[in-house]
């Protein structure tokens, strides 16, 4: 007879996530995941496999929640650009008590030419993010709120691409005005 789980298995891959979010996957060790999820170390290898399988699962975790908290905020905006500059601002007030920065940047810098897998994942996060502010774009267009004159394939690129430099920088800039002013200025081009 199968033994039931005696945790909640999102709490302690939420535990993981802010442990290899914080720390990075190769400062990470078992024993620390052992140690900051609460649970023993056959259970962590039981249910979600080694440590690099455990990093694929928090990484899934992590899209899960940002995509969720994106769907909250954006779709709350009656106007594109408002909700354009929400993506921007869960960066600098995040509603979620999590670290600082991004976990999928983190793992880009630190995974993406180490491990293909990882790179991928990454990569398919990167294109989601673009995804929605091309639609975003788009349909800022046919309501006549952005110019038809702009790409909106290529704005979301550079979108993303001012997105991405934000969550690094957000890691050591506290002053919230500047980071304000930043997005202000990525924003013009909207205009």
């Amino acid at each position: 007879m199968a033994r039931s789980k005696e945790f909640d298995v999102n709490q302690v891959l939420r535990k993981a996530m802010e442990l290899f979010w914080q720390q990075g996957y190769e400062k990470t060790s078992m024993q620390e995941l052992v140690d900051y999820m609460g649970i023993h170390r056959r259970s962590i290898y039981d249910t979600f496999g080694d440590k690099r399988t455990l990093f694929l699962s928090a990484l899934s975790h992590y899209e899960e929640l940002i995509t969720s908290e994106t769907k909250k905020r954006v779709g709350s905006k009656l106007l594109v650009k408002q909700g354009i500059r929400e993506v921007f601002n869960m960066i600098i007030y995040p509603n979620l008590n999590l670290p600082k920065g991004c976990l999928s940047v983190n793992a880009a810098v630190e995974l993406s030419l180490l491990d293909e897998e990882i790179a991928t994942k990454i990569a398919e996060m990167f294109t989601k993010t673009e995804a929605l502010f091309y639609e975003l774009l788009k349909h800022g267009q046919k309501n006549g709120e952005i110019s038809k004159n702009h790409n909106p394939e290529v704005l979301s690129l550079f979108l993303h691409n001012s997105l991405v430099g934000l969550r690094v920088l957000v890691k050591i800039e506290a002053d919230k005005k500047k980071l304000e002013s930043i997005v202000d200025m990525t924003l013009s081009v909207l205009d």
